[in-house]
Formats: C-alpha cells, sequence, structure tokens
C-alpha cells in the first residue's frame, strides 16, 4: 500500500507531530507498506528529496508566512500532484487545507486527517473551528489527538488517542525521592507561554525558600529561552539549558520527576514511572489536560503557587505519589506506537 502524509513540519524538525508521523511511517514500512512524507523545507540547507529510515520525504519551499503562503502551498501540491495520484492512501497531520483545492479534482482517492492540537496559545476562534469542520466533512475519516477537541471545534472523531510510547520501561523511581535531598528535575517542552516554563521556574523559587535543593535540566528552546536564562541565574536555581534534543529517554529514566503539559512527554515520562507535574494557562489548555484519560495520575495547576504547594504535597505523601505513578503505567502500557498504528490501519479499513 501507498501511504501519502501531508505533515507541515517533519524530521529533522522536532516535535510531538513530526515524532508521531516518523513512528508510525516506520512501522508502517516494517509491515511492508511504501509512505511518503510532503513537508514544509523548513530550512534552505534541507535537500529537496531523501530517503530517512525507507521514508521518502519531499520537501516543499512555501516561502514566509504571509496570506499568499496558501496559494504557494496549493502550487507547490499541484506540481507534486503524481504522488497524490499514485497513493492508496492520502493522510494530512493537520494541514487538510494542502489538499483543500484539489478534493474534487480526486474524489475517488481517500483522505483522511488526524487532528494534533489547537493554535499555541490561543483560544480557537471561528476560522479554526470551521477549516476543523470542513477537514471532518470533506475526509473519509478522521483521528482526534485528545477528547477535547470535541468540546472544542465540535469535531466527530472516529478514533481518538493521545500518542504513543517506544517499548515500554521498566525503569524505577531513583533512590532518595523525600526528605531534603537534591531532586533532579526534567522540564519537556517549548519554552514558551503556554508550556509553563517560567511558572515552573517559579515554582521552585518558592520551595528554595523552604530550603528544598533542586537541579533542573530543561529540554527544548522558545522565545522565553532568554527570560528563563535571566530568572534561574538571578535566583540561583542550578539549571542545563540543553535545546531540543532528538532522544529524551536517558533524561526521564535520570530525574526524580517531570514538568510537561504536552501530550508525548507526559506519555513518555509515565512509561518511565515518573511523576509528571502539568501547568496550564487557559480554558482550552484545562481542558486538553483534565479531560485526558491520565488526568488522575498526574498534577495539574494553574499558576506557580498550586505547583509549588503540589510538589510539596507529594514530596510527603510517598504512598499517594507510588499509587498515581503506578496507575498511571499501567494506563500507558499498551499505548504503544505499534497499537497507533492499528488505529490508523482500521481508520482506512485496512485492518
Amino acid at each position: 500500500m501507498k501511504i501519502l502524509f501531508f505533515s507541515r513540519l517533519f524530521y529533522p524538525h522536532i516535535g510531538g507531530v513530526e515524532k508521531h508521523v516518523k513512528e508510525i511511517s516506520k512501522i508502517l514500512i516494517e509491515k511492508g507498506h511504501d509512505v511518503t512524507i510532503l513537508t514544509e523545507k523548513f530550512d534552505k540547507s534541507l535537500q529537496d528529496s531523501e530517503i530517512i529510515n525507507s521514508i521518502k520525504i519531499i520537501r516543499i519551499d512555501n516561502g514566509k508566512d504571509d496570506w499568499f503562503k496558501k496559494f504557494r502551498v496549493w502550487i507547490n501540491v499541484w506540481n507534486n500532484r503524481k504522488l497524490i495520484i499514485d497513493a492508496d492512501i492520502i493522510h494530512a497531520h493537520d494541514v487538510f487545507f494542502w489538499f483543500l483545492p484539489f478534493r474534487l479534482l480526486f474524489l475517488t482517492k481517500k483522505i483522511f486527517v488526524t487532528f494534533h492540537g489547537y493554535e499555541g496559545n490561543n483560544i480557537p476562534n471561528l476560522k479554526s473551528k470551521l477549516m476543523h469542520k470542513m477537514a471532518e466533512k470533506l475526509s473519509n475519516g478522521n483521528i482526534c489527538v485528545g477528547d477535547f477537541l470535541k468540546k472544542w471545534y465540535g469535531t466527530k472523531p472516529d478514533y481518538v488517542t493521545y500518542g504513543g510510547v517506544d517499548t515500554i520501561q521498566n525503569s524505577l523511581l531513583r533512590q532518595g525521592f523525600g526528605g531534603q535531598a537534591k531532586y533532579k528535575v526534567l522540564f519537556i517542552g517549548r519554552l514558551e507561554e503556554e508550556t509553563g516554563i517560567m511558572e515552573y521556574l517559579k515554582a521552585l523559587k518558592e520551595l528554595q525558600k523552604k530550603k528544598y535543593k533542586f537541579e533542573i535540566v530543561i529540554l527544548g528552546d522558545g522565545s522565553l529561552r532568554k527570560n528563563a536564562e535571566k530568572f534561574v541565574l538571578e535566583n540561583k536555581i542550578k539549571a542545563v539549558f540543553k535545546g531540543f534534543v532528538k532522544e529524551v529517554n536517558n533524561y526521564i529514566s535520570n530525574c526524580d520527576f517531570v514538568f510537561a503539559s504536552r501530550y508525548l512527554g507526559i506519555l513518555e515520562s509515565l512509561a518511565f514511572k515518573k511523576f509528571v507535574f502539568a501547568h496550564y494557562n487557559n480554558s482550552i489548555k484545562k481542558d486538553y489536560l483534565e479531560m485526558a484519560p491520565f488526568a488522575n495520575f498526574i498534577s495539574i495547576a494553574a499558576d506557580y503557587k498550586q505547583l509549588s504547594l503540589s510538589i510539596e504535597h507529594f514530596f510527603k505523601n510517598e504512598r499517594e505519589r507510588k499509587n498515581m505513578i503506578d496507575n498511571g503505567y499501567r494506563w500507558v502500557k499498551d499505548k504503544t506506537w505499534e497499537n497507533l498504528v492499528n488505529i490508523y490501519m482500521n481508520l482506512w479499513g485496512k485492518s
């Protein structure tokens, strides 16, 4: 079976959607299928086409983000229409609009869509909701990453997922969790307002006042990096900024607990039996976290004061913490990429 994925960004760009597409593509290829990714050329130094892990990658230069960009996208997709003609399955990851003008031209083609999230730090506007609804109606089926999409976009999903993890780890908690030891903390995510980087750091500052000691490794980058670097320096928080990294498993396995507010980081942490503290800063992010089936297995807070109180609470309540970790691990055990591929195959009617 020839599968064509549309994804705005893809490897070597690092992100949740990029990893999602890469992992399911690898498994589909192992199963004997042919996978091609049509994606943006986000870096001029990248090749227009190449093969990585047997995944065929075609990169199109859509230019800068302006009003005319959608027309450049459509021209580039049309120039690559042979990919559409040859494909048995076309699946868009969020960017269904790439295929929109060609839907009537390829009525017999099966087109599907995965809705991965929402518009950064913004509450969805009418245009966003209409685009989701249009993609739902014009596609042959969809996958929603998160139940919150039903509430906020009115989407009716064929399947709901929260992503996947690699082979489940039998990692144990590091010894010494509790008391006044130095805690190893890991932050996973972009350094932006919506991921709560500054709130997490403020929470550590509050706890330092109570003589707790921390060292934090920060995986990610973004517009708040300089602010974060300045804050840890001024408040004498021991922190290492690693930027984006390709593999997070070693970092997760060597920490005491994790700051993460995106599904992929949360699932990966649960798979390593690490306790997760998640932050939200608006109503859609609140639902994003609280409507997820793992919500009872992590700590969710709105600001640094709640975060600091929650962290201290779980320091002091080992049994409660361990029960939540064990329940989270049991929930995530079958959320593998292999099982996620089965969901895709069922959606496509190829199970």
